[in-house]
């Protein structure tokens, strides 16, 4: 039967009986109102004119004798039981004989005795009729207590059975639904109806059947690809942690336990924060993720003892994110910590350090032997030179003093690398750096045209740098800023105060940089694609390595046709 009959014949069959109930009990109230009316205007009304007529005669006056007149034709019109109308008339000629004389006290007691018969008569029937009234009542409380007990036991019986008939397989639907999710795709839900229920039973079944049809055919697959991607990871070289999205871990490589010097039972489904309480590179690597401040562009590479020797390993931390099915918003599920050994790249760049560093430093010598060689031979005492030879001597020269300069930035670029940079940090007004650029520039700056105009007061706060390096770094700023300017324009120095920090900056207009190639700029041997290829790529990697090394930065702005922007920031003596 479907739900919306069985509601329907519910709610009717307790309409039926509501409506029953109340049928029985109006008849029955109404039979005991007519009896309890009958009493009333039948017999009461006599016990009462009868009283009065009592009373009249007592007095045998002339106004006894018109309150009995009175009382006597209402009791005649209210003759209702047998042998009261006749008792009623032997009333009356008593009455009628007492009037011609009204001493007559045969008459009077001939009247009392009427009166008292036919008060009599009214009391046996007052007497009978609240007999049959609370007959009446009795039939009634029977009658209605018998209809409301068959109404209560149906309703009851409606109550318990049709709740429970609803709800039982909701719930057990319910349940079913929960194992469902559960990956119970055994459960199976029965019910013995035809209706809503029953169809709705079938198609549960039929979604479960085929739930576990698909689950058995893709158990196999799932497990074949696990183990598969477990043994990936157990064979990678490089270590590899993986955490979900409450940094339990969830799988770690044979690579990462040897290096944290962990067992895989101590440490899978553990939290990452609890391990990281008794491991220190544990709590170095998940650092960045619990501060939520990772960054793999500014990160330095770790140094750990593994292998039987001080390793190297660059930390990269991947963060996992899917979008559920019918969403729109991804979901962070996770992230892997995975520690890729350079060793043997940190190891290569040392050594190229090394013999860099010697062969600069033993080109060095020669080259200023040449030079010096060349200055002996322009000098007359030694003997003239033709104006051939000269332009020679000045192309030897000029190719001496470029071989010079890159020797002298392969060297500044080894102590960069190898973190052996001799710095001298003192006190230094920033004009005197300012004044010792643009007099190292000038001779440059002359020859395109170029003026500098600088904006340095001498009222600025005194740095703590190194001289020396910081003169070096603004004189290549300078030098860059006249190379890419066009001719008969002009390069703007600035100097200016700043919180507790002094910037400076160099501004060109010549054709700038394209903003994708801003990223790389202060890159080892970078040089912007197409333009004029007059140095090694190394002075603006230098500049940043010196201006950081002194707890500064530096940093540029460019724009297509516009020109650039150099910025260096030095922290002031407070």
């Amino acid at each position: 039967m479907k739900i919306k009959t069985k509601l329907t014949l519910g709610v009717g069959l307790l309409f039926i009986l509501i409506l029953i109930l109340g049928i029985v009990g109006a008849y029955n109230i109404n039979a005991l109102k007519q009896d309890t009316e009958h009493i009333l205007s039948d017999n009461y009304n006599s016990l009462l004119y009868c009283g009065k007529m009592l009373s009249a005669i007592e007095t045998n006056s002339g106004e006894g004798i018109s309150v009995f007149e009175e009382n006597l034709l209402k009791q005649e019109k209210n003759n209702t039981e047998p042998g009261e109308a006749e008792a009623t008339a032997l009333v009356r000629s008593y009455f009628e004989k007492l009037k011609l004389d009204a001493r007559d006290s045969i008459q009077q007691i001939n009247i009392r005795t009427g009166i008292y018969q036919i008060m009599q008569l009214n009391m046996s029937a007052i007497e009978y009729k609240s007999n049959l009234a609370r007959t009446t009542a009795a039939k009634a409380v029977l009658w209605i207590a018998v209809s409301g007990t068959l109404c209560f036991l149906i309703a009851f019986t409606l109550l318990i059975n049709m709740p429970s008939s609803i709800a039982n397989p909701i719930k057990e639907l319910t349940e079913s639904i929960k194992q469902i999710a559960d990956k119970n795709y055994s459960k199976r839900v029965h019910f013995q109806s035809h209706g809503e229920f029953g169809q709705l039973a079938q198609s549960f079944n039929t979604m479960a059947e085929k739930l576990e049809e698909y689950n058995s055919s893709n158990l196999a697959k799932l497990l074949m690809g696990k183990n598969r991607i477990e043994t990936l990871i157990n064979n990678m070289t490089d270590a590899v942690i993986g955490l979900d999205e409450d940094q339990k871990i969830l799988f770690i490589n044979e690579q990462a336990l040897k290096i944290t010097g962990l067992k895989k039972e101590d440490v899978l489904g553990q939290s990452a924060q609890t391990i990281a309480i008794n491991n220190d590179l544990i709590r170095s690597l998940i650092q960045d993720l619990i501060q939520k401040g990772y960054n793999s562009n500014t990160q330095q590479p770790l140094k750990i003892f593994a292998d039987n020797k001080e390793s190297f390993f660059n930390k990269e931390i991947i963060p996992i994110s899917i979008t559920p099915t019918a969403e729109m918003q991804s979901k962070h599920i996770g992230d892997v910590i995975l520690l890729k050994n350079i060793t043997p790249f940190k190891e290569l760049d040392s050594a190229k350090t090394n013999f860099i560093a010697t062969i600069s430093h033993e080109l060095k010598t020669p080259i200023s032997s040449i030079l010096m060689s060349l200055d002996l031979l322009e000098n007359e005492k030694i003997g003239k030179v033709n104006n051939d030879q000269h332009q020679l001597i000045q192309s030897v020269r000029d190719d001496s003093s470029r071989l010079l300069k890159i020797t002298s930035e392969l060297l500044n670029m080894t102590q960069a690398e190898s973190g052996k940079i001799q710095l001298t940090l003192h006190e230094v007004q920033p004009i005197e750096i300012v004044q010792y650029a643009t007099e190292a520039v000038k001779i440059q700056a002359d020859q395109k045209k170029i003026r500098i105009r600088t904006n340095c007061s001498p009222s600025l706060p005194a740095i703590k740098a190194d001289r020396e390096k910081t003169s070096w770094v603004l004189t290549n700023l300078l030098a860059n800023a006249i190379h890419y300017s066009h001719e008969n324009s002009e390069v703007q120095l600035t100097v200016k105060e700043s919180s507790n920090l002094v910037q400076f900056s160099v501004q060109d207009f010549g054709q700038g940089i394209d903003l994708k190639y801003l990223p790389k700029l202060f890159d080892r041997y970078f040089q912007i694609p197409g333009s004029h290829k007059a140095g090694t790529g190394l002075g603006l990697a230098i500049c940043k390595e010196f201006i950081e090394a002194q707890g500064g930065e530096i940093s540029v702005e460019s724009e297509i046709g516009k020109g650039s922007i150099f910025y260096i920031v030095l922290k002031k003596i407070l």
